[in-house]
Formats: C-alpha cells, structure tokens, sequence
C-alpha cells in the first residue's frame, strides 16, 4: 500500500478520498487554486500545495504542476477524483512518464471509452448492444442532418468527447437541426476541445441504468446497478441502487455486458458502464442499450457502496497498489436500498441556473451520510461545479431509504444561497417517484407541480416575524414599558406578497396580529409554541432575510425601509447576467431589430452555456459587453431602445 498519495481534485470528492485514504493510513496532499486556499479540503489534508489561478485552465487542469506537487511532497500515487483531469490519457501517461502511479484506469483505456463513437464500435464488437445512430468522422453540417434524417427525429446531438449533459441537444423536428447543432459544437469546444458530434436515436420513455463495475487489469467484477433517471437539463438529481422494478434476468444481462465492456479493455479500476433503457414496457432483457463508460469513480458511488458495503476509494488504492480483485462476483451481494440527492446552489424556477453565494449557515440531520466539500461560512464559487453536498440515506426497503432521505431533506439547512433543495424534497414526495415509476422525462413533465411555492401558513408567518424580531432571544420586544405592552411591526415579503405583522410582548408570551387574525406565541426550552401548537419548523436570520426550514422551505426578506422604489420599467429593456461568467458570443449589434426569444448572447458559467434572449421586440441600443469579456452576475451586456 502506498504511504502517501495526492488527490488532484478538490471539493467533496477530494475530502472524500482523503477520509478512505487516512482509514488506511495513508497520508494525503492537496491541491489547491487561489480560489479554494481556505477549502475544506485543503484543512482536511495532511499536507496542502497551492497550484495556480482560480481558473480550473490555471490550476486543477495544470497537470505538469500536480505532478511537481507529488514528487515534491513524497507523494507516491495520484488519484484523479473525477472531472478535471480523471479521463485525461496524456495526463496518465505524464504522470507514469514520472514514475508515480495513476489511481484508476491505464491510458489505453481512457482512450477507448473516451469518444462515443469509437467506443460504440468497440462494444460493438464486444457483444454489447448500442443505441442505432451515426458515429462516423464526416462532420460535414449537411451530412450529419442527413444522418439525423435517416436515424429518424426525435433524435440526440452528443459530444463525442463529452459528458454530463454538455454538449448535448434534443431536437424534435428538422428545421430545428442546424442551431442545435452549433450550439453543441460550440459547448463541445468549450467543454472538452472538441466540437466532433455522434447523432443518437432519442428513445422516448427512457430510463438511464448504469452498472458499477471494477477490474484489475485482467478480470472485472460488476457491483449492480444504480438508476439515475431523475435529471434536469440531463444532468442527475436523485440517484438509487437498485433500481426499482429490475429484474435479475435483466440485472444479469446488463451485469454481463458491463463486465465484458471492462474486460474488452483491460480496464482497472472503479467504472461506471451507462446504459439507456427503453422503461415503456417494463424493464426486460432485450430493453437496453450502451451510452457510454465513464473511466473514473462516479459522483453517485455512495449508494453502490451502501448496498454492497464496499468501500470503492478502498478498492481503488488496493489494486492500484498491485493487489488482485478484493473480491469474486459470487462475493457480491444487493442489501437493501440506497438514494443520493444532488443538493445545489442553483435558482430551480430559472430554470436552475447556477448560484453564488457565502453560506452563513448549513446544517445537516444525523442518521443520513453526508459527502460534502463546503463548511459554513464558505463561499460557492464561480469558477466551480456549485454543488453542496450530497445527501445519501439507506434503508431495508426502497419505501424507507426513500422515507429517511425526505426527512433529511426535511432537517437540512442551508442559507447564503438560493439552492434546490426545496425541489429535491418535492421529488421525494412526488407521487409517482414513490411508486419507482421513473424515467428521465419525469422532471420536465411534472416541473410546475415540483417547483410550485408551498402554501405559506400563518404559523410560518409568525415564526418568521418572532426570529426577524428577536423574540425570546434578547431583541428589542424583551424590555418593558411602563404605560403600554411593548409593541412592533415586521415587514416580511416574498415574491410579490406582503406581511405587516405586529408582535405585541403580554409577558411571559407574545401576540401577533397577522391580518385579521390573532395568534399567542409562547417559547418553551428552546422552542416556540404557535397557538398551543410546536411549531415543526426552524428559523433563522440573515442580513435582509429570514429564511423558515422545514417540510417546506420559506425566504421571506426583510424590506429596507430607507430603499427607494426603482423604476420598475427600467430595466425592461436590458439584459441582465444572470451569473457571473464569461461572455462567449454576441449575435446582435447595435441598431438590430430583434424579436421576442430571439438569441442575443451566450454566456459561459459554471461549466454550462447560457442562451441569452431577447424579453422583447425592440431595436438594440447597445451591446455592453463583447465576446470574451468576464462579467459579474447582474452586469447589463445588451440594452434596447425604449418601447
């Protein structure tokens, strides 16, 4: 085993591998970019070197740093996390030209999975079934609308080099083709370095099935399947092993065909062998179809390891380390069920933008694994994925793993950003979730219903006015007054509506009038009573907010009384940066008349392209910002002429 690895990542991956790493006594490096020098990960390390800008291009993409950084440290092995460098054969090779070892798959295998085309033909000739589509080098516009057309629409613009929904379109109808395909191009590019395409056939009622698989080189062993069909903007949200209504004689066909997927390529290391799956008429044999493999450990590993009680960080160190599979397929066993939810710092009802933010405040329940990078007080950056943490529960059954992960959702609190965690605990309430009955579609059929603002109960009201005032906590209603009770009014607004609520002190207990009706408050070790009732929820405060946690979640923000009103059609005509990012192309110019929906811009953030459109018809004023420029989110780039 290795005395001393360092893990060119960062995040709760990086802090991940570090925890399995020091359960076997192995010391870690970090690496850090300007951006994270205060990260959790970099605390959590034994030991912590600085790599280069907050760019991922001047630092975690750096990979002749990394390396430096190992043999300067001792550092006998690197490990990969995933993203960044994970599926970079050149970087393999520097790494081993160095004399270290690379914790995961050798280069010829990365090289084989790493374009979707080359390795459908690969697990073609494997015996592996592949989805029908165009994987051939012509990448001549004309020719791959052809292709489209002969495939049939609906149909998938893939990056051959891609992943995680990047680079990635739907198009539904033909005339659609030729913008979806730029736009993809274009991702791909940014993304990856390569703007090569595959046109896939789109199945209809899909479910996304991948199998975990690991190998030594010479034979593989699969760990079962985890279902990770809940995805917005194809990316995934929700995560389980298994997955509900398989079958084991289709368990053990995909089983097998990911295992010869690995042994195809010799490939060591964990994997993830991704398979689309016609859900239509229930899972069966002859139902599914090759993706594509990702020749690193997966995001959503932690349900494989609850069900199977592997640890695959451990696993990884082991063979890298020159030991042999730790354990035969007969070994392997499914116990129970596992979920992983996705928590973000993103605006759901934007369409879930990603977010900023410092979070003044995070907490998490006990009895649920929690796999996070980010501490309170730190802040989400631009410049990386904007996850949180990843809330993971298990249970005997698929009902109480389910049940457990809706009351962590239920406990955890987040404040400093907008985030999804209101919608994740929808999707745990979602009807038809309950029942398993998934597929990658039911986000999108069912968003109004999962993004719908909850019912605001007078109840969250008054605890959101006794927090805001300082009730029970030495605020300004905990004096006395000689002639009348003590008296004051809150202002709470959310959205468009908006709450005078007046709190009167009647020692021991409080009053509050909200509206027409009136409500007694009383605190009781710790906990406030509303009109005899506990209240469930708990609340706290931020500079101009208060936010109220529990089944639901309410921001309700404190308005300044000294701000003035704006002109609220001011701003009708200029578009906005939703986010702070990099400006990648502006299609108007000034004096160009343009339409409602039109494309005016695309701005590059967090790893994701952002069309910009027009809100209007209009005439372009000015274009404020030009193509590569980086701009900070609310800073306007395109302004129309006045209506």
């Amino acid at each position: 085993m290795f005395d001393c690895i360092l893990i060119a990542n960062r995040g709760e991956i990086a802090c991940r591998v570090i925890r399995s790493a020091r359960a076997l006594g192995v010391r870690t490096i970090a690496v850090y970019s300007d951006a994270d020098a205060g990260a959790a990960h970099v605390a959590l390390a034994d030991q912590a070197v600085h790599i280069g800008g907050p760019r991922p291009a001047d630092s975690y993409l750096r990979g002749d740093r990394i390396i430096a950084a190992a043999l300067a440290t001792g550092a006998k092995a690197i490990h990969p996390g995933y993203g960044f460098l994970s599926e970079n054969p050149d970087f393999v090779e520097a790494v081993e030209a160095a004399g270290l070892t690379f914790i995961g798959p050798s280069a010829s295998a990365i090289r084989a999975m790493g374009l979707k085309d080359a390795a459908k033909a690969l697990m073609q000739e494997a015996g592996v079934p592949v989805v029908p589509g165009y994987m051939g080098a012509n990448q001549d516009p004309e020719h791959l609308a052809g292709a489209a057309d002969g495939v049939g629409y609906p149909v998938l613009i893939k990056a051959v080099a891609g992943g995680g929904g990047k680079g990635m379109r739907l198009v539904e109808r033909p005339q659609d083709f030729r913008d979806a395909l730029e736009s993809a191009r274009g991702e791909a590019a940014t993304a990856f370095g390569n703007a090569a395409v595959l046109i896939e056939k789109y199945i209809e009622q899909p479910r996304h099935i991948e199998v975990q698989v690991f190998g030594d080189g010479t034979r593989a062993v699969h760990l079962f399947e985890r279902d990770c069909s809940l995805q917005r903007r194809h990316q995934k949200v929700i995560e389980e092993a298994p997955a509900p209504g398989m079958t084991e004689a289709m368990r053990a066909a995909m089983g097998q065909a990911a295992v010869r997927a690995a042994e195809a390529i010799g490939y060591r290391g964990a994997g993830t062998v991704e398979f689309i799956v016609d859900g239509s008429k229930g899972l069966r044999p002859d139902g599914f179809w090759f993706m594509e493999m990702n020749t690193r450990l997966q995001v959503e590993h932690p349900v494989t390891e609850l069900i199977t009680g592997v640890d695959l960080v451990e696993w990884q160190l082991r063979v890298a380390s020159g030991e042999d599979l730790p354990a035969r397929q007969e070994d392997l066993a499914i116990r129970g069920h596992a979920f992983e939810a996705r928590l973000y710092a993103e605006d759901v009802p934007a369409g879930f933008l990603p977010a900023t933010g410092t979070l003044t405040h995070l907490t998490f329940p006990e009895g649920a694994r929690i796999d996070s990078g980010v501490r309170p007080g730190d802040t989400i950056s631009p410049w990386y994925d904007p996850m949180i943490a990843k809330v993971i529960t298990h249970g005997p059954t698929r009902a109480v793993a389910l049940a457990r992960l809706r009351a962590a959702l239920e406990g955890t609190q987040v404040a400093g950003s907008v985030t999804n965690l209101a919608f994740l605990g929808a999707l745990t309430r979602h009807a038809g979730f309950a029942r398993g009955e998934v597929d990658t579609g039911l986000i999108g059929r069912d968003i109004a219903s999962l993004t719908a603002e909850p019912p605001v109960e007078d109840a969250m009201v008054a605890l959101a006015a006794l927090t805001a005032a300082g009730a029970g906590q030495g605020g300004t209603l905990e004096g006395f007054a000689l002639w009348s009770p003590l008296r004051q009014t809150v202002t709470l607004d959310l959205g468009e509506k908006r709450w005078n609520v007046v709190l009167t002190r009647t020692a021991p207990n409080w009053t509050l009038r909200i509206g027409a009706r009136e409500l007694e408050a009383e605190r009781r070790a710790g906990t406030w009573w509303i009109d005899g009732t506990r209240a469930p929820e708990a609340a706290l405060t931020a500079p101009g907010r208060v936010s109220v946690f529990g089944a639901c979640i309410v921001h309700f923000t404190l308005p300044d009384p000294l701000a003035r009103e704006g002109d609220a059609g001011a701003a009708a005509g200029v578009v906005l940066a939703p986010m702070p990012g990099l400006v990648k192309a502006v299609f108007v110019s000034k004096g160009e008349a343009v339409v409602k929906g039109a494309r005016l811009a695309v701005l590059e953030a967090m790893k994701m392209e952002h069309t910009l459109t027009a809100g209007r018809d209009g005439i372009v004023a000015e274009v404020l910002a030009g193509a590569g420029q980086q701009v900070e989110a609310g800073a306007a780039l395109i302004a129309l002429e006045d209506e």
